[in-house]
Protein backbone atom coordinates (compact mmCIF):
# COMPACT_ATOMS: atom_id res chain seq x y z
CA UNK A 1 0.00 0.00 0.00
CA UNK A 2 1.36 3.47 -1.09
CA UNK A 3 1.78 5.74 2.10
CA UNK A 4 1.52 9.61 1.14
CA UNK A 5 1.20 12.38 3.16
CA UNK A 6 0.69 15.74 1.80
CA UNK A 7 0.96 18.34 4.38
CA UNK A 8 0.10 22.36 3.91
CA UNK A 9 2.52 23.21 7.40
CA UNK A 10 2.87 27.05 7.25
CA UNK A 11 5.18 26.76 9.51
CA UNK A 12 7.76 29.34 9.28
CA UNK A 13 11.03 28.58 11.27
CA UNK A 14 13.55 31.55 12.46
CA UNK A 15 15.68 29.90 15.37
CA UNK A 16 19.49 30.81 16.92
CA UNK A 17 21.37 27.52 17.50
CA UNK A 18 24.92 26.38 17.51
CA UNK A 19 26.59 26.79 13.94
CA UNK A 20 26.80 24.30 11.19
CA UNK A 21 29.90 24.13 8.58
CA UNK A 22 28.22 24.08 5.22
CA UNK A 23 29.69 20.50 4.05
CA UNK A 24 30.18 19.03 7.41
CA UNK A 25 29.28 15.58 7.55
CA UNK A 26 28.15 14.55 11.07
CA UNK A 27 26.90 11.15 12.21
CA UNK A 28 23.13 10.64 12.95
CA UNK A 29 22.01 11.01 16.69
CA UNK A 30 19.47 8.26 18.07
CA UNK A 31 17.34 8.24 21.09
CA UNK A 32 16.05 4.60 21.69
CA UNK A 33 12.93 3.99 23.74
CA UNK A 34 12.47 0.64 24.99
CA UNK A 35 8.89 0.08 23.32
CA UNK A 36 9.82 -0.24 19.53
CA UNK A 37 10.53 3.51 18.77
CA UNK A 38 13.59 6.28 18.04
CA UNK A 39 14.37 9.79 17.93
CA UNK A 40 16.56 10.60 14.79
CA UNK A 41 18.41 13.85 14.25
CA UNK A 42 20.87 13.86 11.27
CA UNK A 43 22.49 17.52 9.47
CA UNK A 44 21.64 17.85 6.55
CA UNK A 45 23.19 20.73 3.61
CA UNK A 46 20.02 22.43 2.23
CA UNK A 47 20.73 23.87 -1.27
CA UNK A 48 18.14 26.15 -1.96
CA UNK A 49 17.60 28.22 -5.14
CA UNK A 50 15.45 31.51 -5.40
CA UNK A 51 11.91 31.41 -4.41
CA UNK A 52 10.57 27.52 -4.17
CA UNK A 53 13.01 24.58 -3.82
CA UNK A 54 12.40 20.97 -4.05
CA UNK A 55 14.26 19.14 -1.89
CA UNK A 56 14.25 14.76 -1.54
CA UNK A 57 15.46 12.74 1.55
CA UNK A 58 15.98 9.07 0.44
CA UNK A 59 18.32 8.16 3.48
CA UNK A 60 15.34 7.48 6.15
CA UNK A 61 14.07 4.74 7.56
CA UNK A 62 11.12 2.72 6.22
CA UNK A 63 9.39 3.11 9.54
CA UNK A 64 9.30 7.22 10.19
CA UNK A 65 6.13 8.90 11.37
CA UNK A 66 5.76 11.93 8.81
CA UNK A 67 3.82 14.13 11.02
CA UNK A 68 6.80 14.15 13.57
CA UNK A 69 9.51 15.75 11.01
CA UNK A 70 11.13 18.65 12.41
CA UNK A 71 13.43 20.73 9.88
CA UNK A 72 15.50 23.69 11.40
CA UNK A 73 18.03 25.96 10.17
CA UNK A 74 21.07 25.89 12.03
CA UNK A 75 22.71 29.03 11.21
CA UNK A 76 21.98 32.05 12.76
CA UNK A 77 19.25 34.17 11.09
CA UNK A 78 18.75 31.94 8.41
CA UNK A 79 14.65 30.75 7.76
CA UNK A 80 13.27 28.30 6.15
CA UNK A 81 9.40 28.06 5.19
CA UNK A 82 8.44 24.80 4.65
CA UNK A 83 4.96 25.02 1.93
CA UNK A 84 4.72 20.83 1.67
CA UNK A 85 5.97 17.73 2.82
CA UNK A 86 5.59 14.11 0.87
CA UNK A 87 6.19 11.02 2.37
CA UNK A 88 6.40 7.82 0.05
CA UNK A 89 7.19 3.94 1.32
CA UNK A 90 6.58 1.73 -1.13
CA UNK A 91 10.26 0.87 -2.41
CA UNK A 92 9.94 -1.13 -5.61
CA UNK A 93 9.69 -4.48 -5.43
CA UNK A 94 8.42 -7.22 -7.32
CA UNK A 95 5.13 -7.38 -5.49
CA UNK A 96 4.94 -3.94 -6.59
CA UNK A 97 6.04 -3.88 -10.09
CA UNK A 98 3.45 -6.68 -10.85
CA UNK A 99 0.41 -4.77 -8.92
CA UNK A 100 1.51 -1.60 -11.38
CA UNK A 101 1.27 -4.01 -14.67
CA UNK A 102 -1.81 -5.54 -13.64
CA UNK A 103 -3.93 -5.66 -17.24
CA UNK A 104 -0.65 -5.74 -19.10
CA UNK A 105 0.99 -8.71 -20.61
CA UNK A 106 4.94 -9.28 -19.93
CA UNK A 107 7.32 -11.85 -20.19
CA UNK A 108 8.37 -14.66 -17.52
CA UNK A 109 11.54 -16.71 -17.91
CA UNK A 110 10.40 -20.72 -16.72
CA UNK A 111 13.16 -22.82 -15.26
CA UNK A 112 14.26 -24.35 -18.39
CA UNK A 113 15.10 -21.16 -19.79
CA UNK A 114 11.55 -20.84 -22.05
CA UNK A 115 10.14 -17.29 -22.00
CA UNK A 116 6.31 -16.91 -21.89
CA UNK A 117 4.29 -14.40 -22.02
CA UNK A 118 1.52 -13.36 -19.30
CA UNK A 119 -1.04 -10.94 -18.69
CA UNK A 120 -1.10 -10.10 -15.03
CA UNK A 121 -4.53 -10.15 -13.88
CA UNK A 122 -4.25 -10.01 -10.44
CA UNK A 123 -0.63 -9.26 -8.30
CA UNK A 124 -1.66 -10.82 -5.38
CA UNK A 125 0.32 -7.64 -3.73
CA UNK A 126 -0.68 -6.81 -0.18
CA UNK A 127 1.42 -3.58 0.54
CA UNK A 128 3.61 -2.55 3.01
CA UNK A 129 2.77 -3.74 6.74
CA UNK A 130 0.36 -1.34 9.06
CA UNK A 131 0.97 0.00 11.90
CA UNK A 132 -0.63 -2.19 15.00
CA UNK A 133 -2.88 -0.26 17.40
CA UNK A 134 -0.71 -2.57 19.73
CA UNK A 135 2.46 -2.04 18.79
CA UNK A 136 4.60 -2.88 15.76
CA UNK A 137 3.49 -3.52 12.42
CA UNK A 138 1.29 -6.06 11.22
CA UNK A 139 1.70 -7.56 7.36
CA UNK A 140 -1.57 -6.93 5.60
CA UNK A 141 -2.70 -10.29 3.77
CA UNK A 142 -1.80 -11.32 0.37
CA UNK A 143 -3.07 -13.11 -2.27
CA UNK A 144 -2.19 -15.72 -4.79
CA UNK A 145 -1.54 -13.67 -8.27
CA UNK A 146 -3.41 -14.95 -11.62
CA UNK A 147 -1.60 -14.96 -14.45
CA UNK A 148 -3.29 -15.33 -18.22
CA UNK A 149 -1.70 -17.49 -20.17
CA UNK A 150 -1.99 -19.08 -23.88
CA UNK A 151 -6.00 -17.97 -23.04
CA UNK A 152 -6.16 -19.68 -19.82
CA UNK A 153 -5.75 -18.56 -15.76
CA UNK A 154 -3.40 -19.97 -13.43
CA UNK A 155 -2.45 -19.61 -9.75
CA UNK A 156 0.87 -18.42 -9.03
CA UNK A 157 3.58 -16.84 -11.32
CA UNK A 158 4.49 -19.12 -14.32
CA UNK A 159 8.23 -18.28 -13.69
CA UNK A 160 10.54 -15.33 -13.13
CA UNK A 161 8.70 -11.94 -14.45
CA UNK A 162 10.50 -9.87 -16.49
CA UNK A 163 9.34 -5.99 -15.96
CA UNK A 164 9.73 -3.97 -19.45
CA UNK A 165 11.39 -1.02 -17.11
CA UNK A 166 10.45 0.79 -13.89
CA UNK A 167 7.21 2.81 -13.61
CA UNK A 168 7.59 5.95 -14.01
CA UNK A 169 5.96 5.80 -9.90
CA UNK A 170 8.48 3.66 -8.26
CA UNK A 171 10.96 4.54 -6.00
CA UNK A 172 13.82 2.75 -4.65
CA UNK A 173 13.95 3.79 -1.09
CA UNK A 174 11.29 5.71 1.45
CA UNK A 175 11.53 9.13 0.52
CA UNK A 176 10.67 12.10 1.63
CA UNK A 177 10.32 15.48 -0.28
CA UNK A 178 9.96 19.24 0.80
CA UNK A 179 8.59 21.95 -0.96
CA UNK A 180 10.91 24.80 0.57
CA UNK A 181 10.67 28.51 0.77
CA UNK A 182 13.83 30.18 2.10
CA UNK A 183 16.80 32.89 1.29
CA UNK A 184 18.13 31.27 -1.85
CA UNK A 185 21.69 29.66 -0.41
CA UNK A 186 23.06 26.87 1.23
CA UNK A 187 21.69 26.25 4.44
CA UNK A 188 22.72 23.57 6.59
CA UNK A 189 19.69 22.13 8.73
CA UNK A 190 19.11 19.68 11.42
CA UNK A 191 16.34 16.99 10.61
CA UNK A 192 14.76 15.07 12.77
CA UNK A 193 11.88 12.38 13.51
CA UNK A 194 10.24 9.34 15.22
CA UNK A 195 10.52 5.98 13.97
CA UNK A 196 9.46 2.69 14.58
CA UNK A 197 11.65 -0.16 14.21
CA UNK A 198 13.94 0.13 17.28
CA UNK A 199 13.68 -1.39 21.00
CA UNK A 200 16.61 -2.07 23.69
CA UNK A 201 16.27 -4.18 26.85
CA UNK A 202 18.39 -4.23 29.76
CA UNK A 203 19.86 -8.17 31.04
CA UNK A 204 21.75 -8.65 34.58
CA UNK A 205 23.65 -11.65 35.61
CA UNK A 206 24.81 -11.79 38.89
CA UNK A 207 27.02 -14.52 40.46
CA UNK A 208 27.58 -15.32 43.70
CA UNK A 209 31.03 -17.56 45.03
CA UNK A 210 30.47 -21.19 46.49
CA UNK A 211 30.06 -19.99 49.75
CA UNK A 212 28.00 -16.47 51.15
CA UNK A 213 26.30 -13.67 49.69
CA UNK A 214 29.00 -11.29 48.03
CA UNK A 215 27.52 -10.62 44.44
CA UNK A 216 29.38 -9.72 41.32
CA UNK A 217 26.36 -7.87 39.27
CA UNK A 218 27.22 -7.08 35.41
CA UNK A 219 24.69 -4.88 33.23
CA UNK A 220 24.14 -5.28 29.29
CA UNK A 221 22.16 -3.43 27.13
CA UNK A 222 20.58 -4.73 24.06
CA UNK A 223 20.29 -2.75 20.92
CA UNK A 224 17.31 -3.89 18.51
CA UNK A 225 17.61 -2.43 14.86
CA UNK A 226 14.96 -2.98 12.68
CA UNK A 227 14.12 0.12 11.00
CA UNK A 228 14.99 -0.49 7.59
CA UNK A 229 18.39 1.63 7.29
CA UNK A 230 21.61 1.01 8.50
CA UNK A 231 23.51 4.22 11.10
CA UNK A 232 26.97 4.70 10.51
CA UNK A 233 28.94 5.77 13.97
CA UNK A 234 25.84 6.83 15.08
CA UNK A 235 25.67 8.69 18.76
CA UNK A 236 23.14 6.56 20.80
CA UNK A 237 21.22 8.12 23.98
CA UNK A 238 18.80 5.72 25.65
CA UNK A 239 15.65 6.94 27.31
CA UNK A 240 14.68 6.28 30.82
CA UNK A 241 10.89 6.87 32.41
CA UNK A 242 7.31 6.72 31.75
CA UNK A 243 6.63 8.18 28.52
CA UNK A 244 3.60 8.49 27.31
CA UNK A 245 3.14 8.31 23.53
CA UNK A 246 -0.30 7.96 21.40
CA UNK A 247 -0.36 4.83 19.33
CA UNK A 248 -2.28 4.40 15.73
CA UNK A 249 -6.31 4.82 16.47
CA UNK A 250 -5.73 7.21 19.21
CA UNK A 251 -4.83 4.40 21.69
CA UNK A 252 -2.92 5.96 24.93
CA UNK A 253 -0.88 3.93 26.87
CA UNK A 254 2.25 4.62 29.04
CA UNK A 255 5.56 3.49 27.21
CA UNK A 256 8.15 1.99 29.29
CA UNK A 257 11.34 3.28 29.10
CA UNK A 258 14.52 2.03 30.78
CA UNK A 259 17.30 3.32 32.52
CA UNK A 260 21.13 2.60 32.09
CA UNK A 261 24.05 3.71 34.37
CA UNK A 262 27.47 2.51 35.45
CA UNK A 263 29.90 2.61 37.85
CA UNK A 264 33.23 1.70 37.05
CA UNK A 265 36.65 1.07 39.36
CA UNK A 266 40.16 2.76 38.98
CA UNK A 267 40.99 2.86 35.06
CA UNK A 268 38.08 1.61 33.84
CA UNK A 269 36.57 4.10 31.38
CA UNK A 270 32.56 3.95 31.70
CA UNK A 271 30.86 2.39 28.54
CA UNK A 272 27.30 4.16 29.38
CA UNK A 273 27.47 7.69 30.95
CA UNK A 274 23.45 8.66 32.82
CA UNK A 275 22.23 12.11 33.85
CA UNK A 276 18.61 12.99 35.14
CA UNK A 277 16.36 14.70 32.32
CA UNK A 278 13.52 16.10 32.95
CA UNK A 279 11.59 13.61 34.82
CA UNK A 280 13.56 10.48 32.73
CA UNK A 281 16.97 9.57 32.64
CA UNK A 282 18.97 9.88 29.72
CA UNK A 283 22.00 7.14 29.11
CA UNK A 284 24.38 7.95 26.49
CA UNK A 285 26.79 5.63 25.03
CA UNK A 286 30.27 7.12 25.13
CA UNK A 287 31.67 5.60 22.27
CA UNK A 288 29.76 5.94 18.58
CA UNK A 289 28.66 2.81 17.39
CA UNK A 290 27.11 1.28 13.83
CA UNK A 291 23.63 -0.18 13.74
CA UNK A 292 22.94 -1.93 11.05
CA UNK A 293 19.56 -2.78 9.66
CA UNK A 294 18.41 -6.20 11.77
CA UNK A 295 21.15 -6.29 13.99
CA UNK A 296 21.20 -6.79 17.81
CA UNK A 297 23.76 -5.01 19.37
CA UNK A 298 24.92 -5.86 23.04
CA UNK A 299 26.87 -3.07 25.58
CA UNK A 300 28.04 -4.03 28.60
CA UNK A 301 27.05 -0.77 30.83
CA UNK A 302 27.55 -2.03 34.58
CA UNK A 303 30.32 -3.79 36.62
CA UNK A 304 29.61 -4.07 40.15
CA UNK A 305 31.60 -6.63 42.51
CA UNK A 306 30.93 -6.91 46.46
CA UNK A 307 27.27 -6.53 46.64
CA UNK A 308 26.22 -7.19 49.16
CA UNK A 309 23.19 -9.49 49.38
CA UNK A 310 21.08 -12.08 51.63
CA UNK A 311 18.97 -15.02 51.05
CA UNK A 312 15.68 -14.53 52.54
CA UNK A 313 13.10 -18.33 52.94
CA UNK A 314 9.38 -17.01 53.02
CA UNK A 315 6.56 -19.15 53.73
CA UNK A 316 3.07 -17.58 52.28
CA UNK A 317 1.24 -21.00 52.88
CA UNK A 318 -1.93 -20.30 52.08
CA UNK A 319 -3.34 -21.58 48.69
CA UNK A 320 -6.02 -19.98 47.15
CA UNK A 321 -8.77 -21.94 44.63
CA UNK A 322 -8.62 -19.81 41.45
CA UNK A 323 -12.73 -20.23 41.84
CA UNK A 324 -12.11 -17.20 44.75
CA UNK A 325 -10.36 -15.18 42.61
CA UNK A 326 -13.08 -12.45 41.51
CA UNK A 327 -15.05 -12.79 44.72
CA UNK A 328 -15.62 -9.55 47.16
CA UNK A 329 -14.42 -9.63 51.10
CA UNK A 330 -18.71 -9.86 51.80
CA UNK A 331 -18.75 -13.02 50.25
CA UNK A 332 -15.10 -13.97 51.31
CA UNK A 333 -16.22 -13.38 54.56
CA UNK A 334 -18.97 -16.14 54.62
CA UNK A 335 -16.80 -18.79 52.98
CA UNK A 336 -16.15 -20.83 55.60
CA UNK A 337 -13.45 -23.34 53.43
CA UNK A 338 -11.71 -20.42 51.96
CA UNK A 339 -7.83 -20.07 52.59
CA UNK A 340 -7.84 -23.66 53.90
CA UNK A 341 -5.80 -25.03 51.57
CA UNK A 342 -1.85 -25.47 51.92
CA UNK A 343 1.27 -24.33 50.13
CA UNK A 344 4.08 -26.50 51.31
CA UNK A 345 6.93 -24.79 49.80
CA UNK A 346 8.99 -22.14 50.65
CA UNK A 347 10.44 -19.44 48.54
CA UNK A 348 14.07 -18.30 48.26
CA UNK A 349 14.31 -14.60 47.50
CA UNK A 350 17.75 -12.36 47.24
CA UNK A 351 18.03 -9.21 48.73
CA UNK A 352 20.07 -6.34 48.15
CA UNK A 353 20.33 -2.08 48.52
CA UNK A 354 21.20 -0.18 45.72
CA UNK A 355 23.37 2.14 47.55
CA UNK A 356 26.27 3.57 46.64
CA UNK A 357 28.03 1.98 50.03
CA UNK A 358 26.74 -1.22 48.72
CA UNK A 359 28.72 -0.74 45.55
CA UNK A 360 26.01 0.25 43.57
CA UNK A 361 24.06 3.44 44.11
CA UNK A 362 22.68 3.92 40.20
CA UNK A 363 19.67 4.22 38.58
CA UNK A 364 18.77 0.10 37.18
CA UNK A 365 16.73 -0.21 34.23
CA UNK A 366 13.74 -3.08 34.14
CA UNK A 367 15.19 -6.22 33.05
CA UNK A 368 15.53 -10.00 33.14
CA UNK A 369 18.23 -10.54 36.16
CA UNK A 370 20.03 -13.69 35.93
CA UNK A 371 21.50 -15.35 39.41
CA UNK A 372 24.55 -17.94 39.04
CA UNK A 373 26.35 -19.55 41.50
CA UNK A 374 29.94 -20.81 41.68
CA UNK A 375 30.35 -24.13 42.57
CA UNK A 376 33.42 -25.60 44.30
CA UNK A 377 34.95 -27.43 41.10
CA UNK A 378 34.71 -23.66 39.58
CA UNK A 379 31.65 -23.76 37.45
CA UNK A 380 28.63 -21.45 37.34
CA UNK A 381 25.34 -23.10 38.12
CA UNK A 382 22.32 -21.22 37.09
CA UNK A 383 19.90 -20.84 40.05
CA UNK A 384 16.76 -18.67 39.33
CA UNK A 385 15.97 -15.98 37.54
CA UNK A 386 13.59 -12.98 37.32
CA UNK A 387 12.37 -9.32 36.26
CA UNK A 388 13.20 -6.04 38.20
CA UNK A 389 11.44 -2.71 37.48
CA UNK A 390 12.91 0.44 37.13
CA UNK A 391 14.63 1.13 40.64
CA UNK A 392 16.27 4.36 41.72
CA UNK A 393 19.32 4.23 43.53
CA UNK A 394 19.11 3.42 47.41
CA UNK A 395 16.37 1.39 47.05
CA UNK A 396 15.93 -2.42 47.82
CA UNK A 397 15.69 -5.02 45.51
CA UNK A 398 13.99 -7.97 45.93
CA UNK A 399 13.50 -11.24 43.75
CA UNK A 400 12.17 -14.52 44.21
CA UNK A 401 14.41 -16.99 42.43
CA UNK A 402 12.55 -20.23 43.17
CA UNK A 403 11.76 -23.00 46.21
CA UNK A 404 14.14 -24.53 48.49
CA UNK A 405 14.84 -27.83 48.19
CA UNK A 406 15.26 -28.89 51.67
CA UNK A 407 12.41 -26.44 53.56
CA UNK A 408 9.03 -27.56 54.00
CA UNK A 409 5.78 -25.47 54.81
CA UNK A 410 2.69 -26.95 56.43
CA UNK A 411 -0.65 -24.73 57.39
CA UNK A 412 -3.65 -25.89 58.81
CA UNK A 413 -6.57 -24.20 60.25
CA UNK A 414 -7.46 -25.51 63.53
CA UNK A 415 -10.67 -24.00 64.52
CA UNK A 416 -13.52 -21.62 62.72
CA UNK A 417 -16.36 -19.84 64.78
CA UNK A 418 -18.66 -17.84 63.33
CA UNK A 419 -21.35 -15.54 64.90
CA UNK A 420 -23.38 -13.69 62.21
CA UNK A 421 -25.74 -12.31 64.63
CA UNK A 422 -22.95 -10.52 66.87
CA UNK A 423 -20.53 -9.94 63.79
CA UNK A 424 -17.46 -11.71 63.84
CA UNK A 425 -15.44 -14.84 63.48
CA UNK A 426 -12.93 -16.58 65.13
CA UNK A 427 -9.99 -18.49 62.95
CA UNK A 428 -7.12 -20.46 64.55
CA UNK A 429 -4.43 -21.37 62.23
CA UNK A 430 -1.15 -24.00 63.05
CA UNK A 431 1.73 -23.10 60.33
CA UNK A 432 4.96 -25.42 60.38
CA UNK A 433 8.01 -25.32 58.85
CA UNK A 434 10.74 -28.05 58.42
CA UNK A 435 14.75 -27.52 57.73
CA UNK A 436 16.45 -30.10 56.38
CA UNK A 437 19.45 -28.23 55.91
CA UNK A 438 22.61 -28.83 57.63
CA UNK A 439 22.64 -25.38 59.55
CA UNK A 440 20.22 -23.15 60.89
CA UNK A 441 17.67 -20.60 58.88
CA UNK A 442 15.47 -17.54 58.84
CA UNK A 443 12.19 -18.15 57.78
CA UNK A 444 9.56 -15.61 57.21
CA UNK A 445 5.77 -16.52 57.51
CA UNK A 446 3.15 -14.94 56.30
CA UNK A 447 -0.47 -14.83 56.68
CA UNK A 448 -2.70 -12.65 54.95
CA UNK A 449 -5.75 -11.32 57.20
CA UNK A 450 -8.64 -11.49 54.42
CA UNK A 451 -11.79 -12.29 55.59
CA UNK A 452 -11.96 -8.54 57.23
CA UNK A 453 -10.72 -4.70 57.38
CA UNK A 454 -11.24 -5.18 60.93
CA UNK A 455 -9.12 -8.04 62.97
CA UNK A 456 -7.39 -8.59 65.87
CA UNK A 457 -4.20 -11.06 66.81
CA UNK A 458 -4.65 -13.56 69.79
CA UNK A 459 -3.06 -16.02 71.37
CA UNK A 460 0.20 -16.11 68.85
CA UNK A 461 2.68 -18.21 69.69
CA UNK A 462 5.69 -15.86 67.95
CA UNK A 463 6.22 -11.76 67.79
CA UNK A 464 4.63 -10.98 64.64
CA UNK A 465 5.10 -7.46 62.53
CA UNK A 466 2.54 -5.82 60.49
CA UNK A 467 3.49 -5.80 56.87
CA UNK A 468 0.10 -4.04 55.66
CA UNK A 469 -3.27 -3.53 56.25
CA UNK A 470 -4.12 -6.97 55.82
CA UNK A 471 -0.98 -8.91 55.94
CA UNK A 472 1.16 -9.79 59.34
CA UNK A 473 4.76 -11.89 59.11
CA UNK A 474 6.09 -14.12 61.58
CA UNK A 475 10.16 -14.28 61.81
CA UNK A 476 11.55 -17.26 63.06
CA UNK A 477 14.50 -19.19 63.43
CA UNK A 478 15.09 -22.97 62.45
CA UNK A 479 17.60 -25.02 63.80
CA UNK A 480 19.12 -28.08 61.31
CA UNK A 481 16.78 -30.68 60.82
CA UNK A 482 14.60 -29.20 63.55
CA UNK A 483 10.32 -28.31 63.01
CA UNK A 484 9.41 -24.98 63.89
CA UNK A 485 5.50 -24.27 64.67
CA UNK A 486 3.61 -21.12 64.66
CA UNK A 487 -0.19 -20.66 66.35
CA UNK A 488 -2.08 -17.67 66.21
CA UNK A 489 -5.67 -16.97 66.50
CA UNK A 490 -7.53 -13.63 64.62
CA UNK A 491 -10.68 -12.32 65.62
CA UNK A 492 -12.74 -10.58 62.63
CA UNK A 493 -15.59 -8.02 63.51
CA UNK A 494 -17.63 -6.18 61.32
Amino acid sequence: MRQRLTALLLVFVTLSSTSFAAGDESPAAITIYNQQFAVVRENLNLHLTPGVSDVTVTDITSRMEPDSVILRPLTPGHALQILEQNYRNDPVSEGLLLSLYEGKTISFVQPDKKIVQGKIVRSGYAGQPIPNPYGGYVQPASEQPIIEVDGKLQFGLPGQPLFPALAEDTILKPTLTWKLAGSGTDTPAEFSYVTGGFNWHADYNIVAPPKGNTLLLVGWVTLQNQSGKTFHEARVKLMAGDVNKIQPESRNYVMKAAAQAVEVDGAMQPVVREKAFDEFHLYTLQRPTTLHDQETKQVEFVRASGVNSQSIYVYDGVKIDQNYANYGMEYIRNQENYGTASNPKVWVMQEFKNSKENNLGIALPAGRVRFYRQDEDGQLEFTGENMIDHTPKDEMIRLYTGNSFDLVGERRRTAYRMNSSEHWIDESFEIKVRNHKKAPVEVRVVEHLYRWTNWEVRGESDKYRKLDSKTIEFPVSIQPDAEKVVTYTVHYSW
